[in-house]
């Protein structure tokens, strides 16, 4: 239960995974395929909505970046 709102929000995992989390594993590491939204709420227990009105959408921040063409390409030189 959403500790802003009261909604309830249910997390799928599988077990191997809650345990590992539960025995000190990092939730990145123990849930590697569960969205960071998700993952919030095993933490904090924030629903997805009363994420966004707290830290903002990650569409938001992508707005803000700022990628240099040139070094992606550069970079992806180096790889060959």
């Amino acid at each position: 239960t959403c500790p802003c709102c009261g909604t309830l929000n249910h997390i799928h995992a599988l077990q191997s995974e809650f345990d590992a989390w539960q025995a000190g594993a990092l939730v990145q590491d123990a849930f590697p395929t569960m969205s960071a939204t998700d993952r919030e709420s095993l933490i904090s227990g924030l629903c997805p909505d009363c994420q966004v009105t707290i830290f903002g959408s990650d569409e938001e921040d992508e707005d803000d970046w700022d990628v240099d063409e040139a070094i992606c390409e550069e970079m992806k030189g180096e790889d060959d």
